[in-house]
């Protein structure tokens, strides 16, 4: 304020030293502020960096599992095939034999699930 004698509204003499206090408070305020962030911005920075890379390890061993597993599907599809070829072979050759174990085969079974 002027000396022209003209008093704002709500503020006295004695608030001025208050006014002042709050404003000193509230930029120290913003400084500490500042100096934390500043200060935790490294810190974020390595932590997301950290947790990018994992992400990118995490999708690797995905994609390595991923391919594992259809290979190792692709083995076992084969395997099947293999030993269908392999079952249709020997009963084209012994069919009389073929005939007798699967009806052994379907007596054990009848036995087995009877008994529960």
């Amino acid at each position: 304020m002027e000396a022209t004698g003209i008093v704002t509204p709500g503020f006295n003499d004695g608030s001025r030293p208050l006014a002042r206090s709050l404003d000193q408070a509230s930029t120290g305020a913003h400084e500490a502020i500042d100096k934390v962030s500043d200060a935790a911005r490294p810190m974020v920075d390595r932590l997301a960096s950290g947790a990018h890379q994992a992400v990118d390890r995490i999708a690797a061993a995905a994609g390595q599992a991923a391919e594992t597993l259809g290979v190792k599907g692709e083995q076992l599809k084969n395997a099947q095939v293999h030993a269908l070829e392999q079952a249709r072979g020997y009963v084209r050759e012994n069919p009389v034999a073929a005939l007798g174990i699967a009806i052994a085969a379907g007596f054990v079974l009848s036995r087995l699930l009877r008994a529960r």
